[in-house]
């Protein structure tokens, strides 16, 4: 089968980095030289002017003619801060917004019938982008509005926008539909929201004049449209996409220009359009744009992706971000980590680094603090200072390569209240567990997130090792991980048993029989931590698999028993019983068989609960190229790639740098 080509003219189209998993339907997607071959297609960014070259040499070829726009659920933030886009809007026909003609979503629109299982998947969507409060753009705040009275919202668009004039409209459009606004609600409030650089005097707008208006309230910051919809009953638009989604929030629209969803009996509208004659249902319109017009890719793997993946996707990043926006004083932190704490905050934080705690805090202040730091001593030192700390840790999924050499993570916790492996006091972890109700859509992403990372053999830190170990078959078998003596997680949540020798001793004694496996954690065989066993603990073990991969020793196990070791939850995630002698994070809500109690932890969870609070809500996620946030499912896919990327590589598994210093850490530094 002959391959299928597709041009371009615009340098910004070849810099889009998941292009091709957008136009899947062309095997190479090359930009147009003069000697270039002749593609079987153009591309160009709709009717802008940076197409004009595209659509003429099209035309001159007699070559169609495909036009990209960006989609209706874009991004979390900009294109000109660096986000990539989601989603992709690919038109054979016009482009969406040109209501001079038919556009592949006008004729679906017009002529196609919906399945009772595409209304229903719309149904569903609507629900979620509804839920996560999400628009086409997801980086302004979301926060409610000062604006009582205000029933009535009008909406302006920054002169130039190519959906006004291609909409049927112009400059005069807007003032009509003020004066309209005005007019029809004679005692209401209204809210005009105006673009932040036309105030500023970067662009141009058309309703600056609602400035001196008595009964105008101007709306001229960032602000989520979903907090302006939560004020208003009545929404004005000229061709704006927000007309569209404050249908999806329940409200009345009128429209003063043509945009894709007036003329289907949806909205009020102003300007008739003699070719939309069917009436159409709120769910068949987002099918006919968000689910057959719109096509998606995660900008961070490259891949295909859907609607419902991008959402998860988006609103998980807007979540995080929003958690952590604002003021930040990093204390105490290395440079090596100074270059990725900041990533991990999120776009809308602040962060400015310095190596001492200040001797008070406002009462404002956020003061972060690498967990590891916070012992009796340094609680006693800054005792003041306690109600603003936020502690700082790795995550569960973290990186393939030990962070004790280095290796950059791609998840993180921020934690206000304490820590994960600190059962003394409650956690945002611990908080999470007892009190959230857990959506049947979160626990599907759990469940599905669950087998991926089983099904993908993925660890936190997915250090290499061997695969084949020779176990018995008529026993029991046990696997006890190592643990670094002096982590804090013994010191606060394992007080009976605090160390990998006592802990294989009492294994031992509650079964005589089993066959015993023991694995050394990778950062005590590295040399950096302390953790060595006692000469005579070598005596209870059966096997030593230090160096066999983790994930191996966990689909051949029996059952688990540990200290508060991460394995436990790993182990959990396979089905595996596990013991705690400690109080880890995942023991107390009836999936392990417990030494210790916590009375904090009264719920009984699923596997797939734990997992959602554990690995979807909790920690932060980036991916390492981009330095944006994103979350679970994109870093087990990034992992993979990098754990594919490293068996098949012919470099060693730690570079040359990494080799230096960890010789000066064991040199200089020692075992800790």
């Amino acid at each position: 089968m002959a391959k299928r080509t597709a041009g371009y003219t615009s340098k910004g189209i070849g810099s889009i980095t998941p292009l091709a998993a957008f136009l899947r339907e062309f095997d190479d997607i090359l930009p147009l030289r003069p000697l270039s071959a002749q593609p079987d297609a153009v591309i160009g960014w709709g009717l802008k002017p940076t197409s004009r070259r595209a659509r003429r040499y099209a035309d001159k070829r007699r070559l169609p003619y495909v036009a990209l726009e960006d989609g209706f659920l874009r991004s979390l933030g900009l294109s000109s801060a660096g986000y990539q886009p989601h989603s992709l809007v690919v038109d054979y026909s016009g482009i969406y917004y040109d209501a001079s003609r038919p556009s592949d979503l006008e004729q679906w629109l017009a002529t196609a019938d919906f399945s009772s299982e595409e209304v229903s998947r719309a149904e569903h969507c609507i629900a979620l982008l509804r839920r996560y409060r999400l628009s086409k753009y997801n980086h302004a705040p979301d926060k409610r509005l000062n604006a009582s009275g205000a029933t009535v919202l009008v909406v302006d668009q920054t002169a130039g926008d190519a959906s006004i004039d291609y909409g049927g409209a112009s400059a005069a459009s807007f003032s009509a539909m003020l004066e309209h606004a005005l007019a029809y609600h004679p005692q209401a409030k209204v809210l005009v929201k105006i673009h932040p650089d036309v105030i500023a005097g970067k662009k141009q707008g058309h309703l600056t004049s609602a400035l001196q208006h008595p009964r105008c309230q101007v709306i001229s910051e960032d602000i989520n449209p979903w907090a302006l919809f939560d004020q208003v009953d009545d929404v004005y638009v000229v061709t704006s996409q927000l007309g569209f989604e404050a249908l999806m929030a329940g409200k009345r629209v009128h429209c003063f220009g043509t945009p894709f969803y007036a003329g289907w009996g949806l909205t009020q509208d102003q300007l008739p359009c003699p070719r939309r004659t069917r009436t159409r249902t709120l769910p068949e319109v987002f099918a006919a744009a968000y689910l057959r017009y719109c096509r998606y890719a995660n900008p961070y793997t490259g891949q295909p992706s859907t609607l419902e993946e991008t959402i998860y996707l988006i609103a998980d990043q807007k979540r995080q971000q929003e958690r952590l926006r604002g003021e930040w004083l990093a204390c105490g932190f290395s440079s090596w980590k100074r270059r990725f704490i900041g990533d991990f905050l999120g776009p809308a934080a602040h962060v400015h680094y310095q190596k001492a705690l200040p001797q008070q805090a406002t009462d404002t202040q956020r003061l972060l603090v690498w967990s590891s730091r916070i012992n009796d001593a340094f609680k006693a030192q800054h005792s003041e200072l306690l109600p603003h700390l936020w502690r700082m840790e790795d995550g569960f999924i973290r990186s393939v390569g030990l962070g004790v050499d280095l290796t950059q993570p791609l998840s993180l916790v921020v934690d206000r209240y304490g820590i994960y492996y600190d059962p003394s006091q409650p956690s945002e972890l611990e908080t999470l567990l007892n009190e959230s109700e857990f959506s049947n859509d979160l626990l599907a992403r759990a469940a599905e997130l669950r087998q991926r990372l089983v099904a993908l053999k993925l660890s936190k830190y997915n250090v290499p090792g061997a695969s084949d170990v020779v176990l018995p078959d008529n026993q029991t078998i046990i696997l006890v991980p190592g643990q670094v003596e002096s982590d804090a997680s013994i010191a606060t949540g394992s007080p009976d048993i605090s160390t990998n020798s006592a802990l294989l001793k009492v294994v031992r004694e509650a079964e005589p029989n089993a066959f015993i496996i023991y694995k050394a954690h990778p950062d005590v065989i590295s040399g950096a931590r302390v953790g060595k066993l006692d000469t005579d603990a070598k005596r209870l073990y059966d096997l030593d698999a230090s160096h066999v991969d983790i994930t191996a020793l966990l689909e051949r196990v029996d059952a688990v028993h540990t200290m508060s070791s991460l394995t436990g939850f790993e182990a959990l995630l396979r089905h595996r019983q596990v013991t705690t002698y400690g109080l880890p994070f995942y023991a107390g809500w009836g999936l392990t068989q417990d030494a210790l109690r916590c009375p904090r932890r009264n719920r009984t969870l699923t596997l797939d609960a734990l997992v959602a609070g554990t690995l979807l809500l909790y920690p932060n996620y980036v991916d390492p190229t981009s330095g944006q946030l994103c979350n679970a499912e994109t870093v087990v896919s990034l992992l993979e790639r990098a754990k594919l990327q490293q068996s098949t590589a012919q470099t060693p598994l730690l570079t040359w740098k990494q080799r230096l210093y960890r010789c000066y850490r064991n040199l200089l530094i020692g075992s800790h």
